[in-house]
């Protein structure tokens, strides 16, 4: 059965209609501060899930008590070598 050469051309018509819609949005998606804004928007969504906080929490207590140990270690160290050279310079 033969198509009329109106239907395919309200069939072209449409099609021609949906792809400049869909690039249309594709433009508008791909506009950098709307990616910007997506991105802020989904950071913000994971950032608010108790279970991401908790793990960021987790992350934030070990990160102090690396910062914490490393500044202890360098003071005993520190002292260490100021009792180092108290004890050279009584030699002399």
């Amino acid at each position: 059965m033969a198509r009329d050469i109106n239907d395919i051309q309200r069939d072209i018509e449409r099609t021609r209609r949906q792809l400049a819609s869909t690039l249309d949005e594709l433009a508008t998606r791909t506009k950098p501060k709307n990616l910007v804004d997506d991105a802020k928007r989904e950071a913000t969504a994971k950032v608010r899930d108790p279970q991401v906080q908790k793990v960021l929490a987790g992350v934030g207590v070990a990160v102090v008590g690396i910062i914490a140990f490393a500044v202890l270690r360098n003071r005993k160290r520190s002292n260490e070598l100021k009792e180092i050279k108290q004890l050279l310079a009584g030699r002399a």
